[in-house]
């Protein structure tokens, strides 16, 4: 048994349950907009989705709606609105859950650390100071503080005031 144990039943659905097939980007593109597809805003070519899992509160994706696993593969359209959202959910993210920083990636392939290599995507972690404490870098422990749906509601509100 490990020396050091968070209970995070939230995440047993993720552990014990069945994995998803096919893209789960792809699959919550098609879904009506809400709390269960976490899409909290749909561009022309691309969609902001909040991480399911994510790695911190307020863990936001921008994904093109096309699927590519390539950043070279995007057409300029889409390139143009995918850096376009990532500026655009910086600075509602910024309004906000007022984080102290942010960390911004992309994992390009499997072996990069890509949770879905097929589908190219932008991740926006938000930081404050402290969040990195000896849980995650000793303990190897992530802790999350704020669950999904108040995050998604209150980054909805914002995205909707652009409109679609």
């Amino acid at each position: 048994m490990a020396e050091n144990m968070i209970w995070a039943p939230w995440r047993a659905k993720f552990v014990l349950g069945k994995k998803e097939k096919g893209c789960v980007f792809c699959k919550r593109i098609k879904m009506k907009d809400s709390i269960k597809n976490l899409i909290v805003y749909r561009g022309e070519k691309n969609i902001v989705i909040l991480n399911k899992f994510p790695y911190n509160s307020g863990h936001t994706l921008i994904v093109p709606i096309r699927h590519t696993g390539q950043i070279e593969k995007l057409k300029t359209e889409e390139s143009i609105e995918f850096f376009e959202l990532t500026k655009l959910s910086v600075s509602i993210i910024k309004k906000v859950l007022k984080p102290h920083s942010m960390n911004l990636g992309m994992n390009l392939g499997r072996s990069s650390g890509a949770g879905i290599p097929g589908h190219l995507h932008m991740h926006i972690v938000p930081r404050w100071n402290g969040d990195t404490n000896f849980m995650p870098v000793i303990g190897k422990t992530d802790v999350i503080s704020v669950p999904l749906e108040p995050i998604y509601k209150s980054l909805k509100k914002e995205f909707d005031k652009y409109g679609a």
